[in-house]
Protein backbone atom coordinates (compact mmCIF):
# COMPACT_ATOMS: atom_id res chain seq x y z
CA UNK A 1 0.00 0.00 0.00
CA UNK A 2 1.23 3.55 -1.31
CA UNK A 3 1.69 6.40 0.96
CA UNK A 4 -2.16 8.26 0.65
CA UNK A 5 0.05 11.35 0.73
CA UNK A 6 2.84 11.47 -1.30
CA UNK A 7 1.87 8.37 -3.51
CA UNK A 8 5.83 6.86 -3.91
CA UNK A 9 6.22 5.50 -0.56
CA UNK A 10 5.00 2.94 1.27
CA UNK A 11 2.78 3.49 3.92
CA UNK A 12 4.09 1.94 7.11
CA UNK A 13 1.36 4.53 9.51
CA UNK A 14 -1.73 3.58 10.02
CA UNK A 15 -3.45 7.05 11.40
CA UNK A 16 -7.06 5.68 12.97
CA UNK A 17 -9.28 8.58 13.93
CA UNK A 18 -12.78 8.23 16.11
CA UNK A 19 -14.37 11.85 16.28
CA UNK A 20 -18.48 11.54 16.85
CA UNK A 21 -18.28 8.02 16.22
CA UNK A 22 -17.03 8.84 12.52
CA UNK A 23 -13.91 6.85 11.65
CA UNK A 24 -11.18 7.90 9.78
CA UNK A 25 -8.51 5.98 8.28
CA UNK A 26 -4.72 7.54 6.84
CA UNK A 27 -2.34 5.45 5.35
CA UNK A 28 0.75 7.75 5.19
CA UNK A 29 4.82 6.95 4.61
CA UNK A 30 6.87 8.02 8.22
CA UNK A 31 7.89 11.33 6.38
CA UNK A 32 4.49 12.30 5.44
CA UNK A 33 3.16 11.56 8.46
CA UNK A 34 5.88 13.41 10.69
CA UNK A 35 4.92 16.77 8.42
CA UNK A 36 1.30 16.57 8.16
CA UNK A 37 0.60 14.66 12.00
CA UNK A 38 3.11 17.04 13.86
CA UNK A 39 4.59 13.76 14.50
CA UNK A 40 8.44 15.39 14.62
CA UNK A 41 8.87 14.99 18.19
CA UNK A 42 7.88 11.63 18.35
CA UNK A 43 10.27 8.82 16.81
CA UNK A 44 8.23 6.05 15.04
CA UNK A 45 10.31 2.90 15.47
CA UNK A 46 8.38 -0.22 16.05
CA UNK A 47 11.94 -3.04 16.56
CA UNK A 48 11.53 -5.79 18.26
CA UNK A 49 12.73 -9.00 18.47
CA UNK A 50 11.67 -12.64 19.25
CA UNK A 51 13.62 -12.62 22.47
CA UNK A 52 12.59 -9.17 23.59
CA UNK A 53 9.06 -10.73 23.38
CA UNK A 54 10.26 -13.12 25.31
CA UNK A 55 11.91 -11.29 27.82
CA UNK A 56 8.24 -9.02 28.64
CA UNK A 57 6.31 -12.22 28.64
CA UNK A 58 8.70 -13.46 31.15
CA UNK A 59 8.44 -10.51 33.23
CA UNK A 60 12.12 -9.53 32.67
CA UNK A 61 11.36 -6.23 30.12
CA UNK A 62 11.26 -2.84 31.24
CA UNK A 63 8.30 -1.17 29.66
CA UNK A 64 9.61 -0.17 26.15
CA UNK A 65 13.57 0.81 27.34
CA UNK A 66 14.72 -2.58 26.51
CA UNK A 67 16.51 -2.84 29.82
CA UNK A 68 16.09 -5.73 32.11
CA UNK A 69 15.23 -5.41 35.55
CA UNK A 70 17.75 -8.16 38.29
CA UNK A 71 14.93 -10.18 39.89
CA UNK A 72 16.15 -13.47 42.10
CA UNK A 73 14.85 -15.96 39.48
CA UNK A 74 17.36 -14.26 36.70
CA UNK A 75 20.39 -15.25 38.91
CA UNK A 76 19.26 -19.15 38.87
CA UNK A 77 21.54 -21.00 36.37
CA UNK A 78 21.56 -24.15 34.68
CA UNK A 79 24.26 -26.84 36.22
CA UNK A 80 25.02 -28.18 33.13
CA UNK A 81 25.67 -25.09 30.49
CA UNK A 82 25.46 -22.72 33.21
CA UNK A 83 22.92 -20.51 31.20
CA UNK A 84 21.11 -18.25 33.96
CA UNK A 85 17.48 -17.44 33.11
CA UNK A 86 17.70 -13.69 32.83
CA UNK A 87 19.84 -14.91 29.84
CA UNK A 88 17.35 -17.28 28.48
CA UNK A 89 14.85 -14.36 28.47
CA UNK A 90 17.26 -11.97 26.60
CA UNK A 91 18.26 -14.56 23.91
CA UNK A 92 15.12 -16.30 23.85
CA UNK A 93 16.61 -19.85 23.43
CA UNK A 94 18.06 -22.59 26.11
CA UNK A 95 21.88 -23.47 25.88
CA UNK A 96 21.39 -27.29 26.53
CA UNK A 97 18.46 -30.16 27.09
CA UNK A 98 19.11 -29.87 30.79
CA UNK A 99 17.54 -26.05 30.96
CA UNK A 100 14.47 -27.32 30.33
CA UNK A 101 14.77 -29.37 33.59
CA UNK A 102 16.32 -26.32 35.35
CA UNK A 103 13.75 -23.78 34.70
CA UNK A 104 10.47 -26.12 34.03
CA UNK A 105 8.56 -24.30 36.67
CA UNK A 106 8.80 -21.24 34.87
CA UNK A 107 8.06 -22.69 31.53
CA UNK A 108 4.60 -24.33 32.64
CA UNK A 109 3.54 -20.75 32.54
CA UNK A 110 5.54 -19.19 29.89
CA UNK A 111 3.61 -22.05 27.75
CA UNK A 112 0.15 -21.33 28.86
CA UNK A 113 0.76 -17.44 27.96
CA UNK A 114 2.29 -18.22 24.73
CA UNK A 115 -0.09 -20.74 23.41
CA UNK A 116 -2.44 -21.11 25.91
CA UNK A 117 -1.60 -24.62 26.98
CA UNK A 118 1.47 -26.04 28.12
CA UNK A 119 1.06 -29.45 26.58
CA UNK A 120 1.27 -30.36 23.15
CA UNK A 121 -1.85 -31.02 21.16
CA UNK A 122 -0.30 -31.44 17.73
CA UNK A 123 -1.48 -34.01 14.80
CA UNK A 124 -1.25 -37.56 15.63
CA UNK A 125 0.39 -40.29 12.78
CA UNK A 126 -2.20 -42.94 11.98
CA UNK A 127 0.57 -45.48 12.77
CA UNK A 128 0.69 -45.30 16.28
CA UNK A 129 -2.18 -43.33 17.06
CA UNK A 130 -3.75 -45.92 19.17
CA UNK A 131 -0.70 -46.01 21.65
CA UNK A 132 -0.50 -42.39 21.91
CA UNK A 133 -4.31 -42.20 22.61
CA UNK A 134 -4.27 -44.76 25.13
CA UNK A 135 -1.50 -42.70 26.93
CA UNK A 136 -3.31 -39.61 27.11
CA UNK A 137 -6.58 -41.01 28.36
CA UNK A 138 -4.33 -42.41 30.80
CA UNK A 139 -2.94 -38.86 31.85
CA UNK A 140 -6.66 -37.39 32.11
CA UNK A 141 -7.48 -39.97 33.88
CA UNK A 142 -4.56 -39.58 36.55
CA UNK A 143 -5.61 -36.11 36.73
CA UNK A 144 -8.70 -36.46 37.43
CA UNK A 145 -7.79 -38.61 39.88
CA UNK A 146 -5.51 -35.76 41.91
CA UNK A 147 -8.58 -33.58 41.62
CA UNK A 148 -11.04 -36.34 43.27
CA UNK A 149 -8.94 -36.65 45.74
CA UNK A 150 -8.29 -32.67 45.66
CA UNK A 151 -11.73 -32.53 46.34
CA UNK A 152 -11.99 -35.28 48.74
CA UNK A 153 -14.33 -37.13 46.20
CA UNK A 154 -13.04 -40.83 47.58
CA UNK A 155 -15.89 -42.48 45.47
CA UNK A 156 -14.90 -41.22 42.11
CA UNK A 157 -11.35 -41.16 43.06
CA UNK A 158 -11.59 -45.27 43.64
CA UNK A 159 -13.58 -45.76 39.97
CA UNK A 160 -11.02 -43.19 38.28
CA UNK A 161 -8.38 -45.33 40.09
CA UNK A 162 -9.26 -48.44 39.04
CA UNK A 163 -10.04 -47.31 34.86
CA UNK A 164 -6.40 -46.81 35.46
CA UNK A 165 -5.19 -50.07 36.92
CA UNK A 166 -8.09 -51.89 34.08
CA UNK A 167 -6.07 -49.71 31.29
CA UNK A 168 -2.54 -50.72 32.65
CA UNK A 169 -3.33 -54.31 33.09
CA UNK A 170 -4.43 -54.02 29.00
CA UNK A 171 -0.80 -52.81 28.12
CA UNK A 172 0.11 -50.81 25.04
CA UNK A 173 -2.11 -52.62 23.13
CA UNK A 174 -5.34 -51.64 24.61
CA UNK A 175 -6.66 -55.74 24.67
CA UNK A 176 -7.97 -54.87 21.24
CA UNK A 177 -10.23 -52.36 22.27
CA UNK A 178 -10.96 -48.91 20.10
Amino acid sequence: MLCENCHKKPATVHITKIINDQQTEQHLCEECAREQQGLSDISIELNFSIPQLLASLLGQGDNLSGKLSVQPLAMRRCPTCSLSYKRFGQEGKFGCRNCYREFADRLDPLFRKIHGNSRHMGKVPIRGSHALNRKRQLEDLRTELQAAVGQEDYELAAVLRDRIRDMEEQGPSGGGEQ
